[in-house]
């Protein structure tokens, strides 16, 4: 494990350093959704099947979402500076595979190791933050953090649209990942002059193998099936591999108080999990998230499906929603120093966002700028919770356990997203399918919504005097 003192350097330093993460988050929040605009071209320009272009989107979200919280060990091991340029440059690299692909098999390939570059390389924004940003200018730097979530969700979808439409030179979908390549080229110049060198960490900590085996493998066998399952009509392999993943997790558990015991270093410190402000953070930015990831990809159905829309159209509410999320970073720096309710604020707004929808609904509106509105109100909310519950998770926990918060605060959003995914549109599909009309199909599920932003809101409670 590696240590550090207080960052004295320049604000300017600082500035440059927060850039540098910043854009590695960037990019890797934009090869999380780029890919869903781009399936159908996949699918025509390589003959794929509906399920290769599927594994082809998924296949991104798998390994990130398996190698997070390793990725996260080894920037404790082996220092985040270290690690986020290895990461960046294995992302790099696959993208430019990804890019020049002639068939399904090696962008499927290309993709898994696409993500788990991005692995290596998320984990170490939120661990650098954590080191060299304190106090007031944590809460700043968190704010851009946010920006850099909603941004990467947003032009995920727009920049791929637009550049699958220029059709560039007839490479078609092709510059959405031979884009990556320039930026992160340039990246990585910069990152070796700018980024400092990490502190004094102990190399002859080993890796506990055990641990990332038996934790990837309970990751995994959540993940898939989550991502695959509910499209497939959950069939029994989704719920096997749901239930192998308990006797998984306790694997897991059984080997980290093992590994604990004999004085070993654990894949996610004890003392993390341990403490109860971590806990009810993760819970509250759990359910929080899942409404978020659920809500943009039900509200897609909707809009296009239920109503008609086009995709251009339910891109724009979906920015909308985004965009008021990333505005709550630079508000937030600008309220009273100590004012700790926020965490609950937040939750409490999204829950005013949600039923606001659901109640334009039930009075009989469809869609509009009216339905845009609204949403910002929710979005708002949530980049105000999401931003004061991840500050008072790494404020929790001293800063020689960054890298342990980091990976857990990722992962736990990951799965919840996933979760979320796969549970709202299984219920928005069910009752469309049966009799009810897309608009209630919808405003059942914001009800559901609503009552997990509730639960974070409770839980977001016994943060209060931690969070200020």
């Amino acid at each position: 494990m590696w240590t550090t003192t207080a960052d004295t350097r320049p604000a300017t330093g600082r500035t440059a350093i927060l850039a540098i993460l910043l854009t590695g988050q960037f990019m890797a929040n934009v090869d999380t959704a780029v890919a869903n605009t781009a399936a159908p071209s996949i699918g025509a320009t390589l003959g794929a099947s509906e399920g290769q272009v599927a594994l082809v989107v998924s296949g991104y979200v798998v390994a990130f979402a398996v190698l997070l919280i390793t990725g996260a060990r080894l920037g404790s091991s082996l220092g985040y500076r270290r690690v986020f340029l290895l990461g960046l440059q294995v992302f790099t690299a696959a993208s430019l595979v990804c890019g020049i692909a002639p068939e399904v098999y090696s962008l499927t390939v290309a993709r898994f190791v696409q993500g788990a570059g991005a692995a290596l390389m998320v984990p170490q924004v939120l661990s650098g933050i954590q080191l060299h940003f304190a106090g007031r200018e944590r809460v700043k730097a968190l704010g851009f953090f946010s920006i850099a979530l909603s941004g990467g969700a947003v032009a995920g979808q727009v920049l791929g649209g637009l550049l699958i439409s220029a059709d560039l030179f007839g490479t078609a979908w092709r510059p959405i990942f031979l884009i990556n390549v320039p930026i992160g080229i340039g990246l990585t110049l910069v990152a070796l002059r700018r980024l400092p060198a990490d502190g004094v960490h102990d190399e002859r900590q080993s890796i506990d193998l055990r641990g990332v085996v038996s934790l990837s493998a309970a990751v995994l066998l959540v993940i898939v099936p989550l991502l695959l399952g509910s499209e497939r009509g959950w069939p029994a392999w989704a719920w096997i591999c749901l239930a192998l993943s308990v006797p998984m997790i306790v694997l897991f558990e059984q080997g980290e108080r093992r590994a604990a015991a004999a004085g070993g270093r654990p894949l996610i410190a004890r003392q993390v999990l341990r403490s109860s402000a971590v806990r009810a953070g993760l819970l509250a930015h759990g359910v929080t998230t899942a409404g978020y990831f659920a809500l943009l990809f039900v509200l897609a159905l909707y809009l296009q499906q239920g109503l008609g829309k086009g995709p251009a159209y339910s891109g724009f509410a979906m920015v909308v929603w985004v965009a008021a999320f990333g505005l709550a970073g630079p508000i937030l720096p600008r309220l009273p120093e100590r004012f700790g309710w926020m965490p609950v604020i937040g939750c409490s707004l999204l829950v005013v966002g949600y039923l606001a929808v659901l109640a334009y609904l039930v009075l009989g509106g469809r869609s509009g700028p009216l339905l845009f509105a609204l949403l910002g109100i929710g979005g708002l909310g949530l980049g105000f919770s999401s931003n004061t519950l991840i500050g008072a998770i790494t404020s929790a926990m001293p800063t020689q356990y960054a890298s342990d918060l980091s990976g857990v605060v990722a992962t736990n959003a990951q799965l919840s997203g996933a979760l979320g995914v796969a549970v709202a549109g299984s219920i928005y599909a069910a009752l469309v399918s049966g009799s009810t009309s897309p608009a209630g199909a919808l405003s059942a599920v914001l009800a559901g919504f609503a009552g997990l932003a509730l639960i974070g809101a409770g839980s977001a409670l016994r943060l209060v005097p931690r969070a200020g």
